[in-house]
């Protein structure tokens, strides 16, 4: 078995998103991806590769650990890598889409990674202001503002066609 489906297996089971043990080993888990992180954009420029058990241990973060950051990350790369047969000699490398890894941190309500100092060479105030805008209305769907017919519901809610409540005369 991979080492994404071992990670997907127990990170997302229902032992780890309902029990306190649950909830100490994500803590864990997002303190080490800020580690992670800080030092990733401390030095964007620098393309980081190597095995998955290299990173582990450049990162000193436990196997595991490193191929949830793997499975997080790998959206916001300019060139995905093989996550779902991803073993620990597997060779990855993290050349990151600085904006699209913003606006993806912000899709997943990350505001302890997407909030990090690091952030402020890397991309003005203003575009990460642009970039968070542009990811909430992403997610936002707008209905077309349309006539209401004699025969659609009424909007009032009353449950009744709009010709017999409120489209009286």
């Amino acid at each position: 078995m991979a080492l994404l489906d071992d990670w997907r297996d127990y990170a997302y089971s229902e032992e780890m998103q309902t029990t306190k043990d649950g909830q100490k080993f994500w803590e864990k888990y997002f303190l080490l991806e800020k580690g992670i992180y800080e030092q990733l954009l401390a030095n964007p420029d620098e393309v980081v590769s190597g095995t998955v058990k290299e990173l582990a241990e450049k990162y000193d973060v436990p196997l595991s650990m490193m191929v949830g950051f793997l499975d997080g990350i790998n959206d916001s790369l300019k060139t995905p890598n093989p996550i779902e047969e991803m073993e620990e000699d597997t060779e990855v490398s993290l050349d990151m889409d600085l904006e699209l890894l913003y606006k993806n941190m912000v899709d997943c309500g990350a505001d302890w990674l997407y909030s990090l100092e690091q952030w402020e060479p890397l991309l003005t105030e203003e575009r990460r202001k642009e970039l968070y805008k542009e990811q909430k209305a992403s997610g936002t769907i707008r209905k077309e503002d349309r006539k209401i017919g004699r025969n659609d519901p009424c909007p009032c809610g009353s449950g009744k066609k709009y010709k017999q409540c409120c489209g009286r005369n």
